[in-house]
């Protein structure tokens, strides 16, 4: 692994503090998170990954939509905390949501029975390795990420807010933007314990 490749590993971190002071222009954005996700792996090429890239008016709504949702069930007196951390992903440029398509998946199934119970596991692997991807080219440009996982919760809503087809699955959302507040120093668990070598 070079050492650009390395660093800009470890440049990607999770920022929550986000802002909208972002260099890149929309098209330049979606340019980069398609391309991205075009270069990652999928098992025999299944290219099982979508996405829905909401910016302006659109990453706003998102945003209310998890708000109303989450109010709806979350304790009141823990509400403003939820509220809150909400409004700080609504405070981002955007966010990029992440699926699978499931009739893809289930083609998969079909043609190849033999790894028919491998395949939606597979397909979270090439949903992780989409992400991956996309947060590193971010962060390569300045620009913060962070992974939330507020689905099954508010899949139908926005299903129905964009016309999301019925086959995909949400997988996460990414509020992305410029960086208000940079990450904390990042501690690593002992080599020893997480490492095994045999040469």
């Amino acid at each position: 692994m070079s050492a650009n490749v390395l660093q800009h590993l470890k440049n990607r971190r999770t920022i929550y503090a986000l802002g909208r002071d972002v260099k890149l222009g929309n098209e330049e954005l979606v340019s980069l998170i398609q391309n991205s996700i075009k270069q990652a792996p999928s098992s025999f090429n299944s290219q099982t990954s979508r996405a829905v890239v909401l910016l302006g008016k659109h990453q706003d709504r998102l945003w209310e939509i998890a708000k109303e949702t989450l109010k709806a069930i979350v304790p009141a007196d823990a509400y403003p905390a939820t509220e809150a951390k909400l409004s700080g992903f609504q405070a981002a440029y955007g966010t990029v949501l992440f699926y699978e398509d499931q009739d893809v998946v289930g083609d998969l199934q079909k043609k190849f029975a033999l790894y028919a119970d491998n395949f939606p596991i597979w397909s979270e692997h090439s949903t992780g390795m989409a992400q991956l991807a996309v947060w590193t080219a971010l962060a390569e440009h300045d620009i913060g990420a962070s992974l939330q996982h507020y689905n099954p919760l508010i899949d139908d809503k926005v299903k129905a807010e964009w016309n999301i087809p019925s086959s995909w699955k949400l997988r996460a959302q990414m509020p992305f933007g410029s960086i208000v507040s940079p990450a904390g120093e990042k501690e690593y668990m002992n080599d020893e314990e997480r490492f095994r070598v045999f040469a």
